[in-house]
């Protein structure tokens, strides 16, 4: 049987109260966030303009939970080392973009750094087959990138079966993560259909308290999982 990595909570920042940043870190983190998720775009890549190296590495002053940098950005290499440097443990790109996928994977093993490759809803989960082998994690969009709050869109599903199924049938363990319109509800959804890394944004810093959203979410994941594809 293949070994996957433990089921993983990364709530994302980009949802959080900014001017309150930090205090809402904490509580996720005493809630048992296993990581924190940073979206970083460019405003060509996604229409829309985030943060870039600076920022992640204060966020990473204030936390030693690993950091899962999403680059929804144009030119992900000339801005890797950046990045790790700031302190993100795992950088994921997205082959959408204008890169070349087995350099970043060297890239990253020089960094000391994992790394991730990340497909839009209209993308065909078979253009990251030839690198599955190299990765550390594969990313599924739930939603379209660039804004949060989105709902999530139910063929999502479909690819996080499909690529789960690849993933076990080379061996391999990396992360399979959603990303977008994760609530409990399709938190477990994905769970059973094998993804293990669950980016949540409003689920948490939405209404109500981070630690009962991340309890919520917890248990979804571990209810969906006691069910997943084998």
């Amino acid at each position: 049987m293949i070994s996957r990595r433990p089921l993983r909570l990364a709530p994302s920042l980009l949802s959080a109260d900014f001017a309150a940043l930090g205090e809402a870190m904490r509580a996720a983190e005493a809630a048992g966030a296993d990581a924190f998720h940073l979206d970083v775009m460019d405003g060509h890549f996604v229409p829309n303009i985030t943060f870039g190296p600076a920022w992640v590495a204060a966020v990473r002053r204030q936390t030693k939970l690993p950091l899962d940098v999403h680059l929804m950005i144009e030119e992900p290499a000339r801005y890797f080392e950046a990045f790790a440097r700031a302190g993100g443990n795992t950088l994921v790109f997205h082959l959408e973009a204008r890169a070349d996928p087995a350099a970043l994977v060297r890239a990253g093993q020089d960094l000391d750094v994992e790394v991730g490759a990340a497909l839009r809803p209209d993308t065909p989960v078979d253009r990251v087959w030839p690198w599955l082998d190299q990765l550390n994690q594969i990313m599924v969009m739930g939603v379209h990138p660039g804004f949060s709050g989105q709902k999530f869109i139910p063929e999502a599903l479909l690819k996080v079966r499909a690529v789960r199924a690849r993933l076990d049938a080379v061996g391999s363990s990396a992360d399979l993560s959603i990303d977008g319109g994760v609530t409990p509800e399709t938190a477990l959804e994905t769970a059973e259909a094998g993804a293990t890394f669950f980016v949540c944004g409003n689920s948490v810093f939405g209404h109500g308290t981070i630690a009962d959203n991340l309890a919520l979410l917890r248990s979804a994941v571990q209810r969906g999982a006691g069910h997943a594809v084998r």
